[in-house]
């Protein structure tokens, strides 16, 4: 029988052993813009141990699949942060695993997420995860990692032990912000 994981929300606590969420209104917020915008810096934890890698920004067409979801490979970035931030997106969903002692991606205690518009993530330096996965519709994911072009931008592994990634009908996630444009009067 094949296993089934049970996406939770998405929050910072929940992902914090695999990387940053990424959201507006988490942290201190300073007027930008005179006035008329808050900004948030440090969002994310950005890292590249290569010299010679680049920043990509790059943007992710994810087609919107089906729950649910089969997950038949990992993947990692081992000299590389790696962000998603969401343009056109309603829901999308996030797999990961811990790492085992060997470098390989710890499948037992894979965990997923659902993040929603106005959440992004940040895979910390060679985090085993799934490709970003779009759940209701379509989605359009701006990604930021730093590559080379070589073998090292991303490392691959077939599962030998597929495992189905669903959600429940009560993860409607939405976010909110705790913090408003200061007053610049």
């Amino acid at each position: 029988m094949t296993r089934t994981i049970v996406a939770q929300p998405l929050t910072r606590e929940g992902f914090l052993a695999f990387g940053d969420v990424v959201s507006a209104g988490v942290g201190v917020g300073n007027a930008a813009n005179q006035g008329t915008a808050v900004r948030f810096d440090r969002c994310a934890t950005l890292t590249s141990t290569r010299p010679a890698a680049t920043p990509n920004l790059a943007v992710f067409r994810s087609v919107q699949r089906t729950l649910p979801v089969p997950v038949t490979l990992l993947e990692q970035h081992p000299c590389s942060t790696q962000t998603f931030l969401p343009l056109v997106c309603s829901r999308f969903l996030v797999v990961v695993a811990p790492t085992t002692g060997d470098g390989g991606p710890d499948v037992a205690n894979a965990t997923a997420f659902v993040g929603v518009a106005g959440q992004g993530v940040t895979y910390g330096v060679g985090v085993w995860h799934h490709p970003i996965v779009a759940l209701d519709t379509d989605a359009d994911l701006a990604m930021l990692a730093w590559e080379d072009g070589s073998a090292d931008d991303c490392r691959e592994h077939p599962l030998e032990a597929p495992f189905l990634v669903t959600v429940t009908t009560t993860v409607t996630t939405t976010v909110t912000t705790t913090s408003s444009a200061p007053d610049v009067g």
